[in-house]
């Protein structure tokens, strides 16, 4: 006890010691954890030897760590999830399942026999990193947009695939039809039991503790211990079970709650499995480095390919098409789990297993640069795939969307450059107060959806992106006479809303150009730049919030929101 009390210590310190390191050079924290274990395991300065202080560690982390994400799985928006993300999830998943088998195999790794380095490797490559994506689409903006959409779609229906394979990973060595209709049998009744508690038990447990935070922290422990336990008796695992008693939870009315009262605690394990995970790693020799750049390399091509490919089937175009492609090109921190259990029964070699996690490490280093760049990146590529024949939406856009000038005939007095919630309310105004001045509006934008659905109202779209000179002058820029930059810079790509100013103003020096401004010091730069009116957001949203609180002083907040709710039933928006 004494003993794992001080191995538990110096995991802390140095996770915590080269997490800041980490930080303070912008790279993952999984990858500061990883090395923290390496530097401290056997195989490291050996200061902490004991097998049994690192199976007790990794399995605590693990536990804690299906357990939450088995609560951000949301079973209601899968079940609302669209067919393009149920498609592109599909084609990624089978795809990438059939490429990697023929791969592996084909370069000699084991695929039967008791050896399934194969298929373990072809699992691990299919998953893609949850951490890394949603925390670099967080910092850039991007997690709402459709390719930001697209991808946490795929990402969910990932998971979902992994405990599919956790579900019969226990009798891959005897994989005969009755064992697996044993083991998925097991997991129905361990889901079953889960559910009918989490329903009908729990509710009223957690109703009478609400008030109680502590409660509330151990009530959720007690909630992932008891399957965990249940899911060893059924002789499955228990972080089969953990994963399954937040699957319970995540559409429980205390799930928000209880999330946030575990998530320190879940912070602190998920740092003892990847420092444990690191005690594993070997010191590599060449075979096992040369292993790990050809699986890296294999999962970014295949990435690339089997997620670009279904979502350009489906006439998503190629910028939409290409960024959850490279947005899921690294391999999961969930892809670690399924190759511990591996080696943890026997299924996997160590040298392999070894190479899966040093893959993993190049990856989750390269795919944040790859994200943070990946508007440049998709600039770079759509030229030479055009080249090649892929045709974008931009092909053949007028007789897409009901016009036959293709941008260049008769001009479009109103131009709107961008379009996103603000855009979109806007033209629901319009249609409400004066319709007819639909028939002079020209909306520029790279988003399909948007694209698609303005054509089909019979509205003047452009697909192409803004940022680009090429685009706005086959927009017809120059000849209109009022010209809007409705999307602040926060989620501007490739440009600021002064930039755009300058050029629009380059092209035509008479047009009214409306800018909009996410900071009070950005307004006196859009005026300098050519801009004749600049909107301000938090200005009308600060006159619109004092309207409210002058209706509740005055006892009218229910006719105030009748009144809203009476303008919302009316509009018909392009974006929800």
């Amino acid at each position: 006890m004494h003993e794992l009390i001080r191995d538990i210590t110096l995991c802390i310190l140095f996770a915590w010691g080269l997490g800041l390191l980490a930080h303070f050079f912008r790279q993952p924290l999984i990858l500061a954890y990883l090395i923290a274990g390496f530097f401290i395991g056997p195989f490291g300065m050996g200061w902490v030897k004991s097998q049994e202080s690192i199976t007790v560690i990794s399995e605590l982390g693990l536990i804690f760590m299906l357990f939450m994400i088995g609560l951000e799985i949301d079973l209601k928006k899968i079940v609302r999830a669209g067919r393009v993300i149920l498609f592109a999830a599909g084609g990624q998943l089978v795809g990438g399942c059939v490429l990697g088998i023929a791969f592996f195999m084909g370069i000699g790794l084991a695929m039967g026999g008791g050896g399934f380095d194969a298929l373990y490797l072809t699992i691990a490559c299919a998953l893609s990193s949850t951490v890394i994506i949603v925390k670099v689409l967080y910092e850039k903006r991007e997690l709402d947009t459709l390719p930001g959409r697209i991808t946490l779609g795929v990402l969910v229906l990932q998971d979902i695939f992994a405990i599919l394979f956790l579900a019969v990973q226990p009798s891959l060595a005897n994989l005969q039809v009755g064992v697996i209709l044993l083991s998925v049998g097991r997991v129905g009744v361990l889901v079953a039991t889960a559910l009918v508690l989490s329903r009908y038990v729990l509710p009223r447990l957690f109703h009478q503790i609400a008030r109680r935070p502590e409660l509330i922290l151990l009530g959720a422990l007690a909630w992932c211990f008891l399957i965990g336990e249940i899911a060893e008796q059924l002789h499955l695992s228990r972080e089969m079970g953990s994963l399954v008693a937040g699957v319970s939870l995540s559409t429980f009315p205390y799930a928000l709650d209880v999330t946030a009262k575990v998530t320190t605690l879940r912070d602190f394990f998920i740092t003892l499995f990847f420092v444990a995970l690191g005690m594993t790693i070997p010191i590599p020799n060449m075979s096992v480095i040369g292993l790990a750049l050809v699986i890296a390399a294999f999962t970014v091509v295949s990435r690339v390919v089997t997620t670009f490919a279904p979502l350009y089937l489906m006439k998503q175009g190629l910028r939409a098409s290409l960024l959850p492609a490279l947005n899921l090109a690294q391999i999961s921190e969930f892809s670690l789990v399924v190759i511990q259990t591996g080696v943890a029964a026997g299924h996997i070699q160590t040298q392999t297993a070894s190479a899966a996690s040093f893959a993993f490490v190049v990856l989750a280093v390269l795919s944040t640069f790859v994200i943070m760049r990946s508007d440049q990146i998709t600039r770079f590529a759509i030229g030479p795939l055009k080249r090649i024949g892929l045709r974008d939406l931009d092909h053949g856009h007028a007789h897409d969307a009901g016009h036959d000038d293709g941008g260049h005939g008769e001009a479009r007095r109103i131009v709107i450059l961008g379009f996103f919630r603000a855009a979109s309310a806007l033209l629901s105004e319009i249609g409400r107060q004066n319709e007819s001045l639909l028939d002079q509006i020209s909306v520029v934008d790279f988003n399909p959806n948007v694209f698609r659905t303005l054509a089909d109202r019979g509205l003047h779209v452009i697909y192409g992106d803004i940022s680009n000179v090429d685009t706005l002058v086959h927009a017809g820029v120059g000849k209109a006479e009022l010209i809007i930059l409705s999307v602040p810079d926060s989620l501007l790509k490739g440009a600021n809303n002064e930039k755009l100013v300058r050029h629009v103003r380059a092209l035509n020096p008479t047009a009214k150009i409306v800018a909009t401004a996410d900071l009070l010091s950005d307004v006196e730069d859009l005026y300098a730049a050519g801009a004749d009116y600049v909107t301000v957001t938090r200005i009308t949203d600060a006159h619109e919030l004092y309207a409210v609180i002058e209706a509740a002083d005055a006892g009218l907040l229910e006719d105030k929101r009748a009144e809203i709710d009476a303008q919302l039933a009316e509009r018909k928006e392009v974006l929800p």
